[in-house]
């Protein structure tokens, strides 16, 4: 019997405690475990960065949701993009990266691989033609945002899995916009699944942390090897704050994007406003493929106001009940404004988001209370 997503967050990797029947993992606050005899390992524990309890309930968890064979939970979205990648990549190696790409993995492929010896190339990762010309012998992944940050480009999963593999190389796809709730792209052929835990997983703006999905045994085999060899690795509480947070990401992204459709609903008739991001819109390029591969879709929104720069900063500072601020995916409705914030690293760079942009995590918040805040701040 298949179970369902819902029940599969709820309960996979959180069996009830066989001690006290507490039905919530405790959280293993612990560095070190006794071992019966030398090498005699209590389930495997010997010390918290190689493995830790509260830690494995949500690796578990994650690769059950994810559809894929080994989870992996890391400090932060950042440590476990560095880990694969040193993983997977070594000097002389060649990776494409969209084109449209958080800021954070931007800055550290140019400031930090590159240096190590990984070159980069952005690609249009919604044209599976552009993405195969780009391919060289030395490439070893395509790595792929969808939808990207912030201007969420839609790429086609099974297309691009299948140039990948044709040229030898891993699919490796950032599904932290989408959430494994609304998007797996383990069973559309990805390699690999990466997540900012801080963003939908978590969900309560409380948390910092990573994941990686493995497709194949064999690769979350090497991945855990990097992990507990680099050391970047989530802590129990974190752990236990990410799995409280992916038990309810169902209910959670179900209202973030009818939250978001009233939102865009609201931005396409505005006289202020002159395009609107969102890859439910008809109009949206890629919508097609994001309607194949996406169960919804999504509760983030850009768009692009009239007046350039000044006038989109200028809506993040009026908006109230919409938090100004960096990070996206919690209940509370987050704005800011990229080209300064989020995506400054890629200032001057073929990366470089269009000045007058506003993104717009939409919360969970009462629906019309955020239409009336958006309507004050635009003016």
């Amino acid at each position: 019997m298949n179970e369902g997503f819902e029940t599969l967050a709820i309960h996979a990797g959180q069996e009830a405690d066989p001690h006290t029947g507490a039905v919530v993992p405790p959280i293993y606050a612990v560095s070190t475990y006794k071992q019966d005899g030398v090498g005699g390992l209590r389930a495997g524990y010997e010390y918290s960065r190689s493995a830790n309890p509260t830690r494995t309930a949500l690796e578990e968890c994650l690769a059950a949701v994810e559809g894929g064979a080994r989870g992996l939970a890391f400090a932060s979205g950042l440590a476990a993009e560095d880990t694969l990648l040193r993983t997977v990549c070594a000097p002389g190696d060649h990776v494409l990266i969209p084109d449209d790409a958080y800021g954070g993995t931007f800055r550290l492929f140019a400031k930090v691989l590159e240096r190590w010896g990984v070159a980069y190339e952005p690609v249009s990762i919604g044209d599976v033609d552009a993405v195969r010309a780009a391919v060289r012998p030395e490439t070893k992944v395509i790595w792929v945002e969808t939808p990207t940050n912030p201007l969420l480009g839609i790429a086609d999963i099974a297309g691009l899995a299948s140039v990948a593999h044709d040229a030898g190389a891993l699919l490796a796809v950032d599904n932290t916009f989408a959430s494994p709730y609304l998007q797996q792209p383990i069973g559309l052929g990805a390699d690999v699944v990466i997540h900012s835990t801080t963003k939908y997983v978590g969900g309560h703006s409380d948390v910092v942390g990573g994941a990686l999905v493995a497709a194949s045994a064999e690769l979350g085999e090497r991945l855990a090897y990097h992990q507990n060899a680099m050391g970047a690795v989530a802590g129990p509480f974190d752990a236990w704050l990410t799995l409280r947070g992916l038990k309810t990401l169902a209910v959670r992204m179900e209202r973030h994007c009818d939250n978001a459709e009233r939102v865009v609903e609201l931005l396409t008739s505005h006289p202020k406003v002159t395009q609107v991001l969102y890859p439910g819109l008809p109009e949206h390029p890629g919508h097609e493929v994001a309607a194949k591969q996406m169960r919804r879709f999504g509760g983030m929104v850009s768009f692009r106001v009239a007046g350039g720069e000044q006038a989109a900063v200028e809506v993040c500072n009026q908006a109230k009940l919409f938090t100004l601020g960096e990070s996206l995916g919690g209940v509370e409705s987050l704005i800011e404004h990229p080209g300064r914030m989020t995506h400054a690293s890629a200032a001057g760079s073929p990366l470089e988001v269009p000045a007058d942009l506003v993104r717009l995590s939409v919360g969970i918040e009462t629906a019309d209370d955020l239409l009336a805040d958006l309507s004050r701040a635009l003016g």
